[in-house]
């Protein structure tokens, strides 16, 4: 059997090394520029230009004067992008001058931890969409009285979207829910390395948890956007959208995905907060639900309306918690519940670690959306409490956390989940 074993590493990491190089060349003489906005105009003139080409990657956009954007640029771009930065008087710094390089880096330092031993350790690398399913049916198995696994879905590309339901082992069947899902956008890795770190916390640090699952049980979606996932890895790094083919007419350019967290029907295809582009990274989809991905999460939750207490959508980045509403600067009306919830992770946060996080509305605190799964949660499903967390940054993105930062953020974010929890059974 040693040959066998030995065979599958070998064609694992063969396989691995052909993506990088894809991903390597696809990428090469991309620039990544930091853009700061100096006041209230210039913020507004920036959101402008994040809107108005579609070709800049901004991966996200300041909405106070001390934050700063970051837009990913082709090399074809490069003088374009700098003239028009210069005409808006926004000052730039070239962050780094060739981003596959960055790329090569992060898959030098996967590579050093192939191939994985199970139960997954969430700190030792980023895994594979695959690898983390396989992760699900063994904790199943490791405890078979507490854990049961379902597959909810399949994505366009025929991948099962495998949810696992973690409990105290009492068999109670009427228990409250709490819903975690993660990977909504692809490119954002440490959010399914987030899922596996709650789920560790659960069950193997049961005794110090065991309060959180008295009267909840936890239920988690480690990838959402799975086929988009795997391309990230496979293909394109900073790829954000799903995978299914848009049809956008003979001749057209053809585009693939949607995103999917502005495909949810609660106020879908607002003009602000989403594209009706199919090429934009916003594109909302042809219809509401148009994607197999988000029908899953929609299943998740009407599975579970009435016993649903708390929505949980990990993404990142950027020290965010963020409460509905996305496509309106007017709040729900248990909003400050909600912000009591996102106040208690701020303060364990900063206690703990010294790091600020800043919460509210997202129209207000990020930027406007509409369609996004959290307000759906809440003003359709009626859940009582929906949080987005934007996980903090690392890397040269934001989006790329080196696997050396990653016990560190999983451990922060731990600690404002854990806060959050107690809030909501408190409430409850």
């Amino acid at each position: 059997m040693w040959w066998r074993n030995n065979f599958q590493i070998l064609f694992g990491l063969v396989l691995i090394g052909v993506t990088f190089v894809r991903s390597f060349e696809l990428y090469k003489n991309y620039k990544i520029y930091n853009v700061y906005a100096q006041d209230e105009h210039q913020l507004r003139s920036l959101y402008e230009l994040s809107k108005a080409n579609r070709k800049y990657d901004f991966l996200n956009v300041a909405r106070r004067p001390e934050d700063i954007s970051k837009v990913l640029i082709p090399p074809y771009l490069n003088v374009e992008l700098r003239e028009a930065l210069e005409r808006l008087q926004l000052n730039f710094t070239l962050l780094h001058n060739d981003i596959s390089e960055v790329i090569l880096k992060e898959r030098q330092e996967n590579l050093r931890n192939t191939p994985p031993e199970y139960p997954l350790n969430a700190f030792e690398r980023y895994y594979r969409h695959d690898e983390i399913n396989t992760h699900l049916e063994v904790l199943a198995q490791l405890y078979p009285t507490r854990v049961y696994v379902k597959t909810f879905g399949w994505s366009y590309e025929r991948r099962p979207l495998k949810v696992i339901t973690i409990t105290n082992g009492d068999k109670r069947h009427d228990k409250k829910v709490i819903f975690v899902d993660a990977a909504m956008h692809a490119r954002e890795w440490i959010t399914p390395a987030m899922t596996l770190h709650i789920m560790s916390e659960l069950l193997e640090n049961y005794e110090n948890n065991k309060e959180l699952l008295e009267e909840y049980d936890w239920v988690i979606l480690p990838v959402v956007n799975a086929d988009g996932y795997e391309y990230s890895h496979e293909v394109s790094r900073y790829w954000r959208k799903t995978r299914r083919p848009n049809n956008v007419g003979v001749g057209e350019e053809e585009c693939y995905g949607t995103d999917p967290n502005r495909n949810f029907d609660h106020h879908w295809g607002w003009e602000e907060g989403a594209s009706p582009d199919p090429c934009d990274e916003t594109y909302h989809g042809d219809k509401a639900f148009s994607e197999p991905e988000t029908q899953v999460v929609r299943d998740i939750l009407r599975t579970y309306r009435g016993r649903m207490m708390w929505y949980l959508t990990l993404h990142s980045y950027g020290n965010y918690f963020l409460l509905p509403w996305g496509h309106t600067n007017e709040l729900p009306d248990n909003y400050f519940d909600m912000m009591d919830v996102a106040d208690a992770a701020a303060m364990a946060i900063v206690r703990a670690t010294g790091s600020s996080y800043t919460y509210g509305n997202t129209y207000q605190v990020m930027y406007p959306t509409s369609g996004d799964s959290a307000d759906y949660a809440v003003g359709e499903v009626k859940i009582p409490i929906a949080i987005c967390i934007e996980m903090p940054a690392g890397g040269f993105l934001g989006f790329d956390p080196p696997v050396r930062q990653i016990e560190q953020i999983l451990e922060e974010t731990w600690i404002g989940v854990r806060a959050m929890a107690e809030v909501v059974i408190e409430k409850y």
